[in-house]
Protein backbone atom coordinates (compact mmCIF):
# COMPACT_ATOMS: atom_id res chain seq x y z
CA UNK A 1 0.00 0.00 0.00
CA UNK A 2 1.37 3.35 -0.91
CA UNK A 3 -0.09 6.83 0.36
CA UNK A 4 0.20 10.64 0.46
CA UNK A 5 -0.89 12.93 2.75
CA UNK A 6 -1.28 16.71 1.97
CA UNK A 7 -3.16 19.96 2.28
CA UNK A 8 -7.07 19.47 0.86
CA UNK A 9 -7.00 22.17 -1.51
CA UNK A 10 -7.70 22.25 -4.91
CA UNK A 11 -4.24 23.34 -5.85
CA UNK A 12 -2.75 19.58 -4.84
CA UNK A 13 -4.93 17.75 -7.15
CA UNK A 14 -2.47 17.37 -9.42
CA UNK A 15 -0.33 15.92 -7.04
CA UNK A 16 -2.90 13.39 -5.99
CA UNK A 17 -3.54 12.01 -9.77
CA UNK A 18 -0.15 12.06 -10.05
CA UNK A 19 0.44 10.11 -7.63
CA UNK A 20 -2.21 7.31 -8.10
CA UNK A 21 -1.51 7.52 -11.61
CA UNK A 22 2.40 6.46 -10.78
CA UNK A 23 0.74 3.20 -9.40
CA UNK A 24 -1.49 2.27 -11.76
CA UNK A 25 1.21 2.81 -14.66
CA UNK A 26 3.28 0.45 -12.68
CA UNK A 27 0.64 -2.25 -13.09
CA UNK A 28 0.00 -1.81 -16.49
CA UNK A 29 -3.59 -0.15 -15.67
CA UNK A 30 -5.68 0.36 -18.91
CA UNK A 31 -5.67 4.48 -19.98
CA UNK A 32 -9.92 3.93 -20.34
CA UNK A 33 -9.43 2.54 -16.43
CA UNK A 34 -6.58 5.32 -15.31
CA UNK A 35 -9.36 8.19 -17.22
CA UNK A 36 -12.77 6.72 -15.04
CA UNK A 37 -10.18 6.41 -11.89
CA UNK A 38 -9.00 10.28 -12.72
CA UNK A 39 -12.47 11.18 -12.80
CA UNK A 40 -13.24 10.00 -9.98
CA UNK A 41 -10.63 11.69 -8.05
CA UNK A 42 -11.41 14.68 -9.25
CA UNK A 43 -14.67 13.96 -7.52
CA UNK A 44 -13.65 13.04 -4.53
CA UNK A 45 -10.61 15.07 -3.85
CA UNK A 46 -12.33 18.00 -4.79
CA UNK A 47 -15.14 17.67 -2.61
CA UNK A 48 -12.91 17.13 0.23
CA UNK A 49 -10.76 19.89 -0.63
CA UNK A 50 -14.37 22.41 -1.05
CA UNK A 51 -16.24 21.16 2.10
CA UNK A 52 -14.50 19.02 4.42
CA UNK A 53 -12.99 21.58 6.60
CA UNK A 54 -14.88 24.83 5.48
CA UNK A 55 -13.74 27.65 5.86
CA UNK A 56 -10.82 26.34 7.32
CA UNK A 57 -8.19 24.17 5.48
CA UNK A 58 -7.06 20.54 6.82
CA UNK A 59 -5.01 16.90 5.46
CA UNK A 60 -6.77 14.67 3.39
CA UNK A 61 -4.79 11.18 2.76
CA UNK A 62 -5.00 9.04 0.15
CA UNK A 63 -4.10 5.33 -0.04
CA UNK A 64 -3.59 3.18 -3.09
CA UNK A 65 -3.69 -0.46 -2.73
CA UNK A 66 -3.35 -3.34 -5.44
CA UNK A 67 -5.56 -6.44 -4.97
CA UNK A 68 -5.19 -9.72 -6.57
CA UNK A 69 -8.10 -11.56 -6.27
CA UNK A 70 -9.60 -9.36 -8.54
CA UNK A 71 -7.27 -7.74 -9.98
CA UNK A 72 -7.59 -4.12 -8.97
CA UNK A 73 -7.30 -1.29 -7.08
CA UNK A 74 -8.84 0.46 -4.19
CA UNK A 75 -8.21 3.89 -3.32
CA UNK A 76 -9.08 5.42 -0.25
CA UNK A 77 -9.82 8.81 0.82
CA UNK A 78 -9.68 10.07 4.27
CA UNK A 79 -10.29 13.45 5.61
CA UNK A 80 -10.72 14.66 9.77
CA UNK A 81 -13.72 16.99 8.62
CA UNK A 82 -17.55 17.59 8.99
CA UNK A 83 -18.73 14.20 8.97
CA UNK A 84 -20.57 13.25 5.42
CA UNK A 85 -21.60 10.43 3.45
CA UNK A 86 -22.10 11.63 -0.11
CA UNK A 87 -23.23 7.92 -0.84
CA UNK A 88 -26.37 9.01 0.49
CA UNK A 89 -27.41 11.78 -1.98
CA UNK A 90 -30.03 10.58 -4.23
CA UNK A 91 -28.82 9.82 -7.65
CA UNK A 92 -29.58 12.92 -9.88
CA UNK A 93 -32.84 11.93 -12.52
CA UNK A 94 -30.66 11.40 -15.39
CA UNK A 95 -33.62 11.35 -17.72
CA UNK A 96 -34.11 15.42 -17.31
CA UNK A 97 -32.62 18.08 -19.45
CA UNK A 98 -29.19 19.68 -17.44
CA UNK A 99 -31.76 22.72 -17.01
CA UNK A 100 -34.48 21.06 -15.28
CA UNK A 101 -32.07 18.73 -13.04
CA UNK A 102 -31.13 20.16 -9.72
CA UNK A 103 -27.69 20.98 -9.42
CA UNK A 104 -25.21 18.93 -7.65
CA UNK A 105 -25.20 15.11 -7.45
CA UNK A 106 -23.40 14.60 -10.80
CA UNK A 107 -19.53 13.88 -9.99
CA UNK A 108 -20.94 11.40 -6.73
CA UNK A 109 -22.94 9.58 -9.69
CA UNK A 110 -20.33 9.14 -12.39
CA UNK A 111 -17.78 7.86 -9.61
CA UNK A 112 -21.00 5.35 -8.60
CA UNK A 113 -21.02 4.21 -11.93
CA UNK A 114 -17.71 3.92 -13.15
CA UNK A 115 -16.18 1.94 -10.67
CA UNK A 116 -16.52 -1.71 -8.85
CA UNK A 117 -17.18 -0.66 -5.57
CA UNK A 118 -17.70 2.47 -3.70
CA UNK A 119 -18.15 2.65 0.14
CA UNK A 120 -18.21 4.83 2.84
CA UNK A 121 -17.67 4.87 6.41
CA UNK A 122 -17.01 7.14 9.34
CA UNK A 123 -14.81 5.87 11.67
CA UNK A 124 -12.44 7.12 14.69
CA UNK A 125 -13.67 10.74 13.82
CA UNK A 126 -12.08 10.44 10.01
CA UNK A 127 -14.41 10.17 6.67
CA UNK A 128 -13.49 7.36 4.52
CA UNK A 129 -14.26 6.73 1.03
CA UNK A 130 -13.08 3.77 -0.65
CA UNK A 131 -13.40 3.56 -4.64
CA UNK A 132 -12.22 -0.07 -6.09
CA UNK A 133 -11.87 -0.34 -10.22
CA UNK A 134 -11.40 -4.21 -11.40
CA UNK A 135 -9.08 -4.73 -14.38
CA UNK A 136 -10.54 -8.31 -15.01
Amino acid sequence: MKEITLEATVENLDRVTDFVNEQLEKIGCSFKAIAQIDVAIDELFSNIAFYAYRPDVGPATVQIDIEEDPVSVVITFMDHGVPFNPLKKPDPDTTLSAEDRKIGGLGIFMVKKTMDAVKYEYRDGKNILTIQKNFT
